[in-house]
């Protein structure tokens, strides 16, 4: 499944209660730390895995997202195929 934006994503993990998400940070309208904070604050989507997708790299925007307690965060660019066994150990599956 994928959303347009930070708002659509939200009613789409409500009702569909996704594995996980894989949440870009910058957004346009709603960027990805506030619909990951919305997230949070839902009781129906808080314990919803979420990686973050980001091309801020430098060492103290790592530090934010990692102080969000999100499950993992994978820089921008990306291999597809790198992705895929970055968010499968992420997420701690078999891959």
């Amino acid at each position: 499944m994928t959303a347009k934006s930070g708002s659509e994503g939200l009613i789409i993990a409500q009702s569909t209660q996704p594995d996980a998400i894989l949440l870009d940070v910058m957004m346009p309208e709603m960027d990805g730390i506030m619909t990951f904070q919305k997230l949070q604050a839902n009781p129906a989507t808080k314990y919803i895995s979420v990686i973050f997708l980001t091309a801020r790299g430098c060492p103290v925007d790592r530090s934010l997202f990692a102080n969000l307690s999100v499950k993992g965060i994978i820089s921008k660019p990306f291999n597809s195929q790198k992705l895929a066994v970055q968010v499968a150990a992420l997420l701690e599956l078999c891959v």
